[in-house]
Parts: C-alpha cells; structure tokens; sequence
C-alpha cells in the first residue's frame, strides 16, 4: 500500500505500526517491482524490436507500479542539497511540492544513465533466467541498501506529519537480518544459476556507495528523511546496472 500503487486488500488498514514493520519487507517487493519490469521488457520483445523500447516499456512499468515513490526522492535530494546550505533551508527546499532546476537535471541524467546502461545489458543477452535474475538483484539489492540507511541514521525531520516519520523508529536486529535475506536471495540464485562467483564483487561499490551517502546525510542533516531512502535506492539501483554492463563490456 505504501511502496507500491498495486491493490491491496480493502480489509487491509494503514497504520504507522504497520508501516514500520513493512520495513522489512521493502527488498522483497523490490523482487515484485523487479519480475514487473522484466515481464514487460519480456513482453516489449515479443512485440518490438529488442532494446530500446522494451526498456523504455520496462523503466515505465517500474515507475507506474511504484508511483514514482523513489524518483521523487531523488529529485528532491537534488533539489535539496542543490539549492541549501544548511540543514533547515535544505529541508524545507526538500519538501516543497514544486521540482526545480538541480532535481529537473538530476532526475533525467539519472534516468537517461538507468536506460542505456539496461539497453547495454539486455542488447548482448538473451532473455533467460540469468536476464530475470539480474533485473530483480537490481531492485532488492538497492532496497536492502535503502533500509541499512535506516539503521544507520536517525531520522532527520521533526515535524511529525511527514510521510516516512512511521519507519523512523527504526529497524531492529532481526528485521534486518531479514531485509538481508531478501536483499541478497536474487544476487545469489544469481551467482549459483551462473556459477560465476564474480557477481559478488558487485556488493563491494554498494557498500561504497552506501557509506558514502551515509555520510553525505548525516553531515548535512544529521539524519536520513524518506527523500533520501528514495535517492538511495535509485542510485544504488544503476549502480548494480552499471556493474552488470561494466563485467559484459570486460569479458568481451
């Protein structure tokens, strides 16, 4: 209900407790939005010439099912730290509706980035297990790196109506561990279905990353807000793209 735009259960209720132990789960609907995508990139090749516009059909899909929930975070941590220089400006600039100039030009390089390094992957590989296997990794892998944010930092924001303020109690030992275990099951039916045990380096520019941003937050607003969770995932997610397109190119 809250990560995604799918239909639930009218029976099912929102309520902060519930959206605090949803946490958990956030890399296993990343396996949901990741088979979404691959489907209609599957679908897109049936009908199109395979490449451009099964991906382009495939980043729509993606966007469509979660409502744009982690590019708008994106967008405005670009617009955020673009435009502040302290942590109330860069908050305020963060949470207004409007896009401006930096989240404008992050939001399209990113996308532009995400589209030609999937169209660089998919162009050299057939459609099999090993295509659907990548794509999920992508999206449970950056989720899981979303939600070691989580415990990483405090949340940022004090007003009590923002969106995330649920899940800023945190996430504890053992949910964690279980976000772990959806973040690195695709990754590693992955690296068995391939046996290449490369794939696992892929974790190393996470980490990277991960710390990095971590970091960036806390230096700047001494915590995370839900725009940076979103930020997080997108820029996690390429980067896993990237690394698959980055050993192709290598092996050639």
């Amino acid at each position: 209900m809250f990560y995604t735009r799918l239909p639930v259960p009218k029976s099912i209720d929102h309520s902060a407790e519930a959206l605090n132990r949803a946490t958990m789960f956030l890399p296993l609907i990343g396996w949901l939005v990741g088979g979404i995508g691959v489907g209609v990139y599957w679908l897109g090749t049936v009908l199109f010439p395979p490449a451009y516009l099964p991906v382009l059909f495939s980043m729509i899909a993606t966007v469509w099912v979660t409502g744009a929930f982690h590019e708008d975070g994106f967008a405005d941590v670009c617009d955020g730290f673009g435009g502040g220089w302290t942590k109330e400006k860069i908050l305020s600039i963060m949470k207004d509706s409007r896009l401006g100039t930096y989240g404008t030009i992050g939001l399209g390089l990113l996308l532009a980035v995400k589209f030609f390094a999937l169209q660089s992957m998919l162009s050299v590989e057939p459609f099999g297990w090993t295509v659907v296997l990548k794509y999920i990794s992508a999206h449970s892998l950056s989720r899981l790196t979303a939600t070691t944010v989580i415990r990483a930092l405090p949340y940022a924001r004090e007003d009590l109506d923002a969106k995330a303020k649920p899940i800023a109690q945190g996430i504890t030992t053992g949910q964690l561990a279980l976000a772990t275990l959806f973040g690195l099951l695709p990754l590693m039916a992955l690296v068995l279905y391939t046996t290449l045990w490369i794939y696992l380096l892929f974790l190393i520019p996470l980490v990277l990353i991960r710390w990095r941003l971590v970091w960036f937050f806390n230096k700047w607003l001494g915590g995370y807000t839900g725009d940076c969770l979103g930020a997080t995932q997108q820029l996690t997610e390429v980067v896993v793209y990237l690394s698959f397109v980055s050993l192709l190119w290598i092996s050639v």
